[in-house]
């Protein structure tokens, strides 16, 4: 099953997507939570009865009440319990590492990490509005992300997966100058990251994901899943990968998430990035092999594309807020 959060006669709606079409869940039964956040709230409650009225869909018992296409799609997670980011893929760590000059660090073979952002700038498919920091080295994140659908606590990786609602899309907004001149102090990231994190177009419920179902890494437990991953800039491919290539799971992911504190309904977790998933990856490796490489940055104007096998594709726009306020001009050495 496809849900989709949109705006519907200025409401927001929570629909189930079937080819372009979106069917509000209330508009098939009142019952039906009208928002994701309730729905997630509810999960057991309302899963297999959706299941039964995407089934519906499908077979034409109902009407739809918005195209797709047209519709004013937001977040399918609008308003998440809270966001986290992991730390998944080997390949960009090492990369990335590797184009600093350092050696790949051991303890990211040892447990998984995250690391908080900020859930109230969760946004869905549209503009990105950046302050001038934010534009000092600009930059996507190419990643996966799922939502938790119940309460949890000291779960294990062996169990984990039943936690997961669904899947999406994530692109991890970086500001990078502001990212690095914070960590300097072995903190953060914070405000390189806190002003938009975009997940979407729609959320995928495992079960649609079977047929592309691979052996996770060995050594690892939990659900992994062939899915190319793809990233456009101004319709230049820039970045691919496969959500398969993560070498610690969700499930992992969620054991290290939830030991000694509840998980709740609505938390979002972020795999990180792919390998190739950045212009920060993508810029060190240029240079490491051509010091004349030409880096690339996001700018005004730039369209960021991101497709994700059976999770739709992610369009945002990155615009100018029209303030000149500057936190990095605030330096007081």
């Amino acid at each position: 099953m496809k849900l989709v959060t949109h705006r519907y006669n200025g409401t927001e709606q929570l629909a189930i997507l079937n080819d372009s079409n979106l069917y509000n869940l209330q508009s098939i039964d009142p019952s039906f939570p009208s928002t994701m956040k309730e729905f997630l709230a509810q999960w057991e409650a309302f899963i297999d009865k959706a299941k039964e009225a995407d089934k519906a869909c499908k077979e034409g018992k109902h009407t739809a009440d918005a195209d797709f296409k047209n519709a004013d799609v937001m977040a399918p997670v609008p308003y998440p319990a809270s966001c986290r980011d992991g730390y998944a893929f080997r390949q960009h760590v090492a990369s990335a590492r590797r184009n600093r000059k350092v050696d790949m660090i051991p303890e990211f073979d040892q447990y998984p990490i995250f690391y908080f952002t900020n859930h109230q700038a969760i946004q869905g498919p549209g503009d990105i509005v950046c302050m001038p920091d934010h534009f000092q080295k600009l930059d996507f994140e190419l990643e996966a992300a799922v939502v938790v659908c119940k309460k949890g606590r000291n779960i294990k990786a062996t169990e984990a997966d039943n936690y997961i609602g669904g899947y999406m899309i994530m692109n991890d907004f970086s500001a990078r100058t502001l990212q690095m001149e914070e960590m300097l102090l072995n903190l953060g990231p914070a405000k390189g990251k806190d002003f938009s994190t975009a997940i979407g177009p729609m959320l995928v419920t495992p079960d649609e994901l079977e047929p592309y179902r691979v052996p996770c890494k060995e050594n690892h437990t939990g659900s992994s899943f062939h899915l190319i991953m793809k990233c456009k800039v101004n319709g230049v491919l820039v970045s691919a990968g496969s959500v398969g290539d993560m070498d610690w799971t969700f499930a992992e992911i969620l054991e290290r998430c939830a030991y000694g504190v509840d998980i709740m309904p609505g938390d979002v977790i972020g795999s990180g990035t792919v390998g190739t998933g950045c212009f920060l990856e993508l810029n060190g490796t240029g240079l490491l092999q051509d010091p004349n490489y030409k880096v690339q940055w996001l700018k005004e104007g730039d369209v960021v594309e991101m497709e994700i096998e059976e999770l739709g594709l992610l369009k945002n726009t990155i615009r100018k807020d029209e303030s000149d306020f500057s936190i990095l001009a605030l330096k007081k050495v």
